[in-house]
């Protein structure tokens, strides 16, 4: 008999995440069910299977929810399944529980040393290091992360997060315009599906033979058509580094040996410049940073996903303390989906 899995999301980039794990999910002759809290469900193709309210997922009757975010409905069945949107980007609360996992599935030895100081201390969800799913195809095309020659022209990827705070979308917005007409570069802009409004539509008029605006896509995706990015406070970087390429930050809250990371627009083109050159001390801090994230390339990490699952089901399902019954939180959830049955 096959088991069955629900992949939950909240936002677009969900489907990015989990495709990898419904793909491992078909692989062993399961079953994998979508359910959105939005109106991404939209986008799925013909043959992944959307349940439409939450009654029916509920009936779907999973063994596990597997979901990048970080609230998903208690009520839901099934073992609540975390594994992550992103990378640490230095943002507040990556290590940190909210109380409704039984398990999380991390992505490399740093963030499993941390949850699992969280978990000794807590003692109500389990962790187990599987690598990301949503890199599974980045690695499957090459398991190294050499990068391939730099065309001509370049082609600079910018990708801005869309926290207020932290975003360099309004900042580098002129310095962007007059090096994309320069025409020096081809550059492709994408920007986070939360981003504000007003600022996408400024960048989308900013097209020309020289510059590509491209919203609802894969970021992964535009890594072998780009040469360099250029970023913020993003963890869309970290996905970038693993393809041997240099990333340009600006006023990156947690810079590093392996970032560029300039603090006024001017500093972008000399910035890029050298990034371009791959200097063999920035190559070498990549390398290192990337294989203490994620020293996983084989492209199976949705499989290790499914395995400690396994695992954890195999062993009763439980974990040495209940979860925190969150009653606010869980009223809000039920308050936003109109599901008051109690099981």
């Amino acid at each position: 008999m096959s088991n069955r899995y629900l992949l939950y999301g909240a936002v677009r980039y969900a489907i990015d995440v989990l495709r990898p794990l419904q793909a491992a999910i078909r692989r062993r002759g399961d079953e994998a069910a979508w359910f959105f809290e939005g109106n991404a469900g939209h986008e799925l193709a013909a043959d992944e299977k959307l349940l439409g309210s939450i009654e029916e997922a509920i009936d779907w009757n999973a063994c596990a929810l597997l979901t990048p975010s970080v609230r998903p409905p208690p009520f839901l069945p099934g073992a609540k399944v975390y594994v992550f949107h992103g990378f640490d980007a230095g943002k507040p609360r990556h290590i940190y529980d909210r109380g409704f996992f039984d398990l999380y599935c991390t992505t490399g030895p740093v963030d499993t040393a941390a949850f699992r100081t969280l978990a000794a201390r807590l003692g109500h969800f389990a962790v187990t290091e599987t690598g990301w799913p949503k890199l599974d195809p980045l690695f499957a095309l090459r398991e190294d992360n050499e990068a391939t020659p730099v065309r001509t022209p370049p082609v600079v990827l910018y990708a801005s997060t869309f926290s207020p705070s932290w975003t360099s979308s309004g900042l580098l917005y002129d310095e962007i315009s007059r090096l994309s007409r320069a025409g020096r570069w081809r550059w492709i802009v994408t920007m986070h599906p939360k981003m504000n409004a007003a600022t996408v539509e400024k960048y989308r008029a900013l097209a020309s033979d020289n510059l590509r605006f491209l919203d609802k896509c894969n970021v992964i995706d535009l890594f072998s058509q780009t040469d360099v990015m250029l970023c913020d406070t993003s963890s869309a970087l970290s996905e970038f580094l693993f393809t041997g390429k240099a990333v340009v930050t600006f006023r990156n809250r947690r810079p590093g040996p392996h970032l560029i990371d300039v603090g006024v627009p001017s500093a972008v083109e000399p910035a890029l410049e050298r990034a371009l050159a791959r200097p063999p001390d920035l190559m070498a801090e990549i390398h290192r940073y990337t294989q203490a994230i994620h020293p996983y390339h084989d492209g199976r990490s949705s499989e290790r996903v499914l395995a400690a699952v396994d695992d954890f089901l195999a062993g009763g399902g439980r974990n040495l303390r209940r979860k925190p019954r969150n009653l606010w939180r869980n009223f809000a959830l039920r308050r936003r989906f109109g599901y008051w049955r109690f099981r």
